[in-house]
C-alpha cells in the first residue's frame, strides 16, 4: 500500500492553478486589471483541452492523478493526504496571489485543516472532496482512504470530518477511514480526544519535531539543532504509539526520520 499521497505533488504538477480562480472564473473574466486578463489567459490555456465548468478541471485532473495510485496498488490501502500547502505556496499557484493572504511564518499560519472549514477556503476544499469521491466512487477504488494534516485541536478535527460530511465524504461510508496527522505537540497531549474521532494516526516526523523543539527547520541559523533522535521527540512518538495501540487505533509514520534514521521505526 501507499502510506502518504500528497495531493500538494498532483496539484503542482498536474494543475497549477490555484483551485478558487477556478472557482471564481467567471468574475475573473469580467475583470480590466491587466494582471488579471493574464491569470485568465493562462487558465484558458491550460483548461483548452476541458471546456466547460472550470471547477471540473481540477476535479478531474486531482481524481485521476489520486486514481493512478490508488490503481496501481489496489486492494491495498492508500492514504491520501489532504492538501497541506502553505499560504506562500499556494500563492505560487497561478491566480494565487489574489486569494492568499501574506503570512510572517506560513509554517505555523493557515494551513492544513484550519483551512478546510474556513468560508474563504471551504469551496476549494469542497473540490478536493469532490475529487476523491470520484475516485473512490466513480473509478471504484474504496482502497482509497484520507489523511487530515495540521489539527491543531480535536474540535477542529470535528469540524473538518462535519465539512467532509457536507460535501459528501462521510466517515465509514463504503469503508471511508480518515486518519490525522500527529505532527503537533497538542497531537499528542490530547491522542486521546483525537482518538475519538479519527480512524488512526500517522506520525509526521518533521513537523513534529521542529514544533517539539521550538524551530525553524528551515533556518540555517538554528537548523543544526533539528534532530527527530532528540529525547523529547522520542518521548512524544512513544506517547502517540501508547495511546493508538491502546485504543486499537492504526498508526504509521511518514516523516523523514525512518529514512535518514532506520533505527528510528524500530
Amino acid at each position: 500500500g501507499v502510506g502518504l499521497a500528497r495531493e500538494e505533488f498532483i496539484i503542482n504538477s498536474h494543475i497549477g492553478i490555484h483551485p478558487l480562480a477556478l472557482i471564481h472564473y467567471d468574475e475573473l473574466t469580467k475583470s480590466n486589471d491587466p494582471a488579471v486578463k493574464e491569470i485568465v489567459a493562462r487558465i484558458d490555456e491550460m483548461t483548452a483541452a476541458h471546456p466547460g465548468d472550470k471547477k471540473e478541471f481540477f476535479i478531474n485532473k486531482l481524481a485521476r492523478g489520486i486514481g493512478r495510485i490508488a490503481a496501481g496498488f489496489y486492494p491495498n490501502d492508500v492514504i491520501v493526504r489532504l492538501s497541506d500547502f502553505k499560504t506562500n505556496e499556494y500563492a505560487n499557484l497561478i491566480g494565487g496571489h489574489l486569494y492568499e493572504p501574506v503570512e510572517s511564518n506560513p509554517m505555523i499560519g493557515w494551513r492544513g485543516a484550519s483551512r478546510y472549514y474556513d468560508e474563504k477556503f471551504k469551496d476549494a476544499f469542497g473540490l478536493e472532496c469532490a475529487a476523491i469521491l470520484k475516485a473512490r466512487g466513480e473509478m471504484g477504488l474504496t482502497n482509497i482512504k484520507v489523511m487530515v494534516p495540521f489539527c491543531r485541536t480535536p474540535e477542529e478535527g470535528k469540524k473538518v470530518i462535519a465539512t467532509m460530511a457536507e460535501f459528501g465524504l462521510m466517515q465509514g461510508d463504503n469503508n471511508l477511514e480518515i486518519y490525522v496527522m500527529c505532527e503537533i505537540p497538542s497531537n499528542v497531549i490530547s491522542a486521546e480526544s483525537f482518538a475519538d474521532i479519527f480512524d488512526g494516526f500517522s506520525i509526521g516526523s518533521n513537523d513534529l519535531t521542529q514544533l517539539t523543539l521550538g524551530l525553524d527547520r528551515d533556518s540555517d541559523l538554528v537548523s543544526h539543532i533539528f534532530d527527530e533522535r532528540n529525547e523529547a521527540v522520542k518521548t512524544m512518538v512513544k506517547q502517540v504509539i501508547d495511546v493508538a495501540k491502546k485504543r486499537g487505533k492504526k498508526i504509521g509514520i511518514c516523516g523523514q526520520a525512518p529514512s535518514d534514521f532506520p533505527e528510528f521505526a524500530t
